[in-house]
């Protein structure tokens, strides 16, 4: 089922939760409203579940003016971020829960929570109770106690939030697949840009109420709408554009600031006409890449990342003299607020 969001607004007091929003998702999609705390996303992820009701503007759902229409009657399927399963009922009992309040027969509760054990992997626990299963196995019940009811739209609220690393990175994995074997149109609010990018097909910005950008995961990050939506897609050094560094590389700009991803900086052992001098103030071991942080001649710092193979090539340590320049920078017409 398709969603559209038509001058959606939202304000609790003088505070404008929502301003204004458009928006359209195709059935099938599985989109990330990502944004920092407060920006919106939860609100607007409850207009559409109709736990909140807009001031103004409209809501469809399915091509039908939803506006005013009750939770029961939209059919959805909404997931808290920390479960809210029923800590005295079973994980079967959990799942069959909504089920049960539609008067649906147990012989097909008893077959659809069998499947629905299947497709979360969790067979032969169903008879464990919340406390006895791990924080990653609590989140896939309540996404089959959501999907119980067949519902057209999915909408989960910060998901990964409350998951160790480890769990939240095998459950980004879990999500997607569930999503391409169900097609249940699928809305999820995140603050963490990795959960986004690894699981969405198209990523939603948020800031202080509206939209920023819209996008496929590749073209927010490669072709950021403006500096907001760069900075918060990922470290970024911003830099002034009068820095002879961009000028002798040909980044020619009218733009106060130059932004530029640690990844895209070049360092050299030795100088040459696009390059500038700095010294390695310090290296961080990162894991997949090392981070070497710079003080450029004028006093500011610069961090650039770097591979482990280009690391031993150059052999940085602390106190050395190197030279950067930019491989690529990002400028843009208005000088947004970071």
């Amino acid at each position: 089922m398709g969603i559209a969001l038509e001058n959606i607004s939202k304000s609790f007091g003088s505070f404008q939760a929502v301003d204004r929003v458009n928006l359209e998702i195709a059935p099938g999609a599985l989109i990330a409203l990502l944004g920092p705390s407060g920006c919106g996303k939860s609100t607007l992820l409850r207009l559409i579940a109709g736990l909140e009701t807009p001031d103004r503007g409209r809501l469809w759902l399915g091509g039908q003016d939803a506006t005013h229409q009750s939770v029961a009657k939209r059919n959805i399927g909404f997931v808290f971020q920390h479960y809210a399963l029923f800590k005295h009922l079973t994980i079967r009992q959990n799942i069959a829960f909504g089920m049960e309040i539609r008067a649906i027969s147990a012989a097909k509760i008893a077959t659809k929570v069998a499947e629905l054990l299947d497709l979360i992997q969790l067979n032969g626990l169903g008879d464990r109770y919340p406390a006895q299963i791990s924080g990653g196995q609590r989140q896939r019940v309540a996404l089959a106690r959501a999907l119980a009811i067949d519902p057209q739209v999915l909408l989960l609220d910060e998901p990964f939030g409350a998951l160790d690393a480890k769990v939240r990175k095998d459950l980004r994995a879990w999500l997607r697949q569930l999503h391409d074997r169900t097609r249940v149109t699928t809305v999820f609010v995140t603050h963490d840009r990795s959960d986004a990018m690894a699981v969405a097909d198209k990523i939603v910005i948020m800031n202080q109420g509206k939209i920023e950008q819209i996008g496929t995961p590749a073209e927010i990050y490669d072709h950021p709408a403006n500096a907001f939506v760069m900075s918060f897609l990922g470290p970024v050094n911003i830099l002034p554009s009068s820095l002879n560094i961009f000028h002798q590389n040909g980044f020619a700009t009218t733009a106060p600031k130059m932004f530029l991803r640690p990844q895209d900086i070049a360092i050299e052992t030795t100088a040459n006409t696009t390059t500038v001098a700095a010294n390695v103030d310090r290296v961080v071991h990162l894991g997949s890449e090392i981070q070497a942080e710079l003080a450029l001649a004028d006093g500011q710092t610069i961090v650039a990342h770097l591979t482990k193979e280009r690391f031993a090539e150059l052999q940085l340590e602390p106190q050395q003299q190197v030279f950067v320049k930019p491989k690529a920078a990002k400028s843009f017409p208005i000088d947004y607020s970071i």
